[in-house]
């Protein structure tokens, strides 16, 4: 393999000021928070509460919450249900209305009685500002990911306006490599970009945007771990077929600088030299080129 041209850095050579190449996204202060969260989450615990002195069991609970149309508040119940109720359970487990009889087939042995339940929760004050807190922070989860997102679509086509860039700016659904490779062994495999060229007949990018707030142990292992089996993937597809195509993993935030992040990420591209690049949002400008696009030196 050689190198291919105008890939005159790798992200492990920016490691030594590496605090320089991450953007930090802007975030709440508290108690400031608690005005808005208290308004937004009491309707939630009032029905919370309303549920809970009219369940003869905890498993009912669970399943009355399961019931509730409305998805956003579903979903909120069921926060409020892991913390009174199940701590074990994952939420998005809970969140799963057509696996509600199985989840307390499963985990009812671990619920907590719900006279224990109804005892704790009015203990509480209404608005609780402590679990309103909590639960607020769940509100904007994923805004970072979707503002990187949106911050390197305006900053690529920016710089190449002749180049087609698609995938879902902010939320939205994912790239589906099925739908973008014919006969691709992983059709479901989701992906956030792709780079055309200027008359699409090359695919010459799939990309992949992270923003990491806060990340270590299992969670870095996991993320670092998928993402060299997605670059795998698709760079022997790619070179199965003879196509130009290229892996891009946008990941910023402080979660970079955080246990071996940044050292596995720049393992993952030097396994693929020049096939895979690992960039910050600032990094952008001074790595991602149209010669690296387009070129097939490989």
């Amino acid at each position: 393999m050689t190198d291919i041209p105008d890939m005159k850095t790798t992200f492990s050579q920016y490691r030594q000021n590496a605090h320089n190449w991450i953007t930090l996204a802007t975030g709440e202060f508290y108690p400031d928070i608690l005005v808005d969260a208290c308004l937004l989450y009491t309707p939630v615990l009032e029905m919370f509460g309303r549920l809970v002195r009219t369940s003869e069991s905890s498993e009912r609970l669970f399943m009355q919450i399961a019931d509730v149309r409305e998805s956003w508040m579903r979903i909120q119940l069921s926060r409020v249900f892991k913390r009174y109720v199940s701590p074990g359970t994952p939420v998005e487990m809970l969140k799963k209305k057509s696996q509600a009889a199985h989840i307390c087939h499963s985990y009812k042995n671990d619920f907590r009685p719900i006279h224990e339940v109804q005892a704790a929760f009015s203990s509480r004050p209404i608005p609780d500002e402590p679990l309103c807190a909590l639960l607020w922070e769940y509100k904007d989860r994923g805004k970072k990911g979707y503002d990187l997102t949106e911050r390197f679509f305006e900053l690529f086509r920016s710089r190449f306006p002749h180049l087609l860039l698609v995938g879902p700016e902010r939320a939205g659904r994912d790239v589906l490599l099925g739908d973008v490779f014919v006969e691709y062994p992983n059709p479901k495999r989701p992906v956030d970009f792709i780079i055309y060229s200027e008359d699409k007949a090359d695919i010459l990018a799939v990309g992949l945007a992270r923003y990491d707030s806060d990340r270590g142990g299992a969670q870095e292992d996991d993320r670092t771990g998928g993402y060299r089996d997605c670059a795998r993937e698709i760079i022997t597809y790619a070179q199965q077929h003879n196509l130009p195509t290229k892996v891009i993993l946008l990941n910023d935030g402080p979660g970079l600088l955080l246990g071996s992040m940044w050292h596995d990420y720049a393992a993952i591209e030097e396994a693929w030299q020049g096939r895979v690049m690992i960039t910050t949002l600032r990094m952008v400008p001074e790595r991602i080129s149209a010669v690296w696009l387009y070129s097939r030196e490989v």
